[in-house]
Parts: structure tokens; sequence; C-alpha cells
């Protein structure tokens, strides 16, 4: 009991340790890609997998590698995650992913030596997209669908240019070479769910099968601003009426068609936006997600459809910009099966599952054989300094991480 109270303490201290680099007043984390809390993470990360015995080393934007060399050459198996955090975000977002394949990589070092297949740890720079307008910043330059072009013109919030931040981290953009890769055979992530589904179902390790498609859109009503007290009823062109009646509509609809589709309109701007006027425009986002894409489109056509009618009966404007469209990923079914026989020989309980947040494994999962693994997050609450996953379900995904990369590098 104390040897496995003290494996279990080996993933939380790890976390805490991690959660140390950006760490908030509110007890939270912000690490924001190429801050100096970023900087000073990823460079004590390096020195931890140096110190490990890892060959560590960054690519030219920042992607963090411990390598594990393999005694056959060519393939290479990546584990890993994204060490950025969103603002006051939560300790194990990310972070977890890393530490496990840390951990698991070590252990196998430790009691095996070196693999037959090479692994390499990976802490990918960036995934969230809390700084900068655009996700995924890590995981695209390794899979070749990202480089510099992608983001000269980008700035933050307070208008600090991309490559500038890029530069005064330590990348410089002038020495940049394509941090593409083509050794790269699989992909596995260890993540926490973010969501409560494991929780509720009493299970410790969810196995995902698809990633959801996500859409999102701006969607703009035009109608009339008029006195709200002498305009009757039937005269008015009331903007948040259309609005409202629109919401409604899809939202019973999305319940209807799925049960696994979700819409959300998360947030609202309403013109003139005083309480004595008739409403003349209101403009909202559109959140829609599905692991089918076909579910998608059948959703979108049948909402529009009704905006479409909805609008012309009252004689207003509408207009629907889409500034999102990423297909759903299924992910590789034969690793999946490979950790559904681990965990059933363990005894772990678990389920197959569907991940409603978008991850690293989407990129990777058009690029190479992908596996996505969650574990449960208390109460689903995620981005957020209430975070928390309890330490015997961390080091259940370690366990299950560390069989399947000693299947698939070792054996």
């Amino acid at each position: 009991m104390l040897v496995k109270r003290s494996v279990m303490d080996e993933v939380g201290e790890l976390i805490e340790w991690l959660a140390s680099f950006g760490k908030t007043a509110g007890g939270g984390v912000t690490r924001l890609l190429y801050t100096p809390a970023w900087k000073e993470a990823q460079h004590a990360l390096k020195k931890k997998m140096e110190e490990a015995g890892l060959q560590a080393y960054f690519d030219s934007i920042g992607n963090l590698f411990g390598r594990l060399e393999g005694t056959e050459a060519g393939e290479t198996i990546l584990t890993g995650s994204h060490i950025d955090t969103v603002i006051e975000g939560g300790k194990y977002d990310g972070a977890y992913g890393i530490a496990a394949s840390f951990i698991a990589m070590s252990r196998l070092l430790q009691q095996y030596g070196a693999p037959r297949k090479t692994i390499e740890v990976v802490s990918l720079c960036e995934e969230e997209g809390s700084r900068f307008p655009l996700s995924f910043w890590g995981s695209k330059n390794i899979c070749g669908r990202y480089g510099l072009d992608d983001v000269k013109d980008v700035k933050d919030a307070d208008g600090i240019p991309f490559l500038h931040a890029m530069q005064t981290s330590g990348f410089s953009p002038e020495t940049y070479t394509s941090a593409a890769r083509r050794d790269v055979h699989r992909f596995i992530e260890m993540h926490i769910e973010q969501g409560m589904v494991l929780e509720k179902n009493q299970n410790a390790v969810g196995i995902v099968t698809h990633i959801v498609g996500q859409r999102r859109y701006t969607i703009r009503i035009e109608g009339e601003s008029n006195h709200a007290g002498t305009t009757p009823m039937p005269f008015r062109k009331d903007a948040v009426s259309a609005a409202a009646e629109f919401i409604s509509y899809l939202t019973r609809k999305a319940k209807e068609l799925d049960p696994l589709l979700v819409a959300t309109v998360g947030r609202m701007e309403v013109k003139p936006n005083v309480p004595n006027v008739v409403a003349g425009e209101i403009e909202f986002s559109l959140d829609i997600r599905h692991h089918k894409k076909e579910i998608m489109d059948q959703f979108c056509a049948d909402i529009f459809t009704m905006l479409e009618k909805q609008s012309e009966a009252r004689q207003m404007e509408f207009s629907i910009s889409q500034w999102m469209d990423e297909d759903p990923v299924e992910l590789d079914t034969e690793m999946a099966e490979w950790a559904r026989c681990i965990v059933q020989k363990q005894g772990t309980p678990f389920q197959d599952i569907v991940s409603g947040a978008g991850h690293d494994s989407q990129v990777f999962g058009t690029f190479c054989p992908t596996l996505l693994l969650f574990v449960p997050s208390h109460s689903g609450i995620s981005h957020s300094p209430k975070e928390y996953t309890a330490l015997k379900d961390l080091e259940a995904g370690v366990a299950l991480l560390e069989e399947i990369l000693y299947k698939i590098a070792y054996k």
C-alpha cells in the first residue's frame, strides 16, 4: 500500500510543479504562449527531461520533445499534450497529458531500457488560442498545416505581433525551419475529460472514438427600433423577439435530432439596448458540435431554412457569417481496441466516449493513427481553478499509457 501511495504521489507532484509556472493569486494557472511563465515552464521541463535520461530539444516554434531513442530506426511514437492554458485556468488541462507521458516513459526506461521504436514525449507549445486568435499552433506545425505565413499579421489583444512574441521567447523567425515531421507514425494523448460523463458513470477511463466537428457562426437579425409604449405588438419588427423564437427552435431541434448534438448561443449584443425601445438589431454567436458531419449538415439546413422563412414573414433582414468549420475526426480503431483489452485485464472500469471539446488529437488524427484517452474531471469542471482529478484516476491513466507504449514500442 505504501508503494502504491508513493507511485500516485509522483504524478500529483509533477502536476503541482508544473502549476507553479504561471500560478495566479486565485489558485489558477495562466500560462499563455510565448509569455515569461510559458518560457520558464518549457525550459524547466526540458531540464527535467534531461535529468531523466531523455534527449531534450526544441523545434523552431517552441514545441519541446524528450526523446527516448529506439534500437530500430524509422518510426517515432509521439505522446504528450499542450503546455499552454486559458486565462485563470486549471492545473490539469494539457499539463496532465505531459506529466503522464513523461512518467510513463521514465518508468519504461528504468524497467526495460531502450525501446525498439523511438518514443518522444512532447510538450506542445500551444493549443488553447488564449493569447492569439488561432489554435493548435504546436500540433499543426508538426503536421505541416501551419507555418510563419499563417501568423505574419496576427497580433494579441495588446497589439503585440505574433512573430515579435516568438522572437522574445527565443524562437527567432529569422532562423525558422519547418517544424513538420515525417517520422511520427502514431500519436497518443492522455487528457482530463473536462466533462462529467466518466464520473457520473463511475468509470476511470474514457476511450475516445471521435472528436466532434465544430461550426461557429455570427448571426445578425435586423428589425426596426421603435417606441416600447406606442408600437402595437402586431406592427413590431422586434429583433430580440425574432432571435428568441429562432433560439428556442434550434434548441428544440437539437434535442429532437440527436442527443449528442449540442448547439449553444453564448454571446449576444442588442441595439440600442435600451429598456423602453423595441430592439432594432441583435447579433449573437452560434456554436454547433457533433461527431458526424451529416448530422451537422442536416441541423444547419433545417435551422437556417427556418430563419429565412421567419425573417420573410416578419419582414426583417438577417445575415449569417461562419467563422469556424472543423470537421469531426474519427480516431484510430486499432489502438482503441488495444486500450480496451488492457483496461479489461487491469480491471479498470472504462467506456467509449465522444469528445465534445477540441484537442490536439483531432489535428494528429488526420495525420497519423491517433489515440485519445480521458480520465475523470470532478463535477465536469474545467478551464477553472476548481478543475480537479483524483490521484487514483491520474495514476490509472498513467498505468494505461505505460502499457500501451510498452505494447507499441517494446514488443
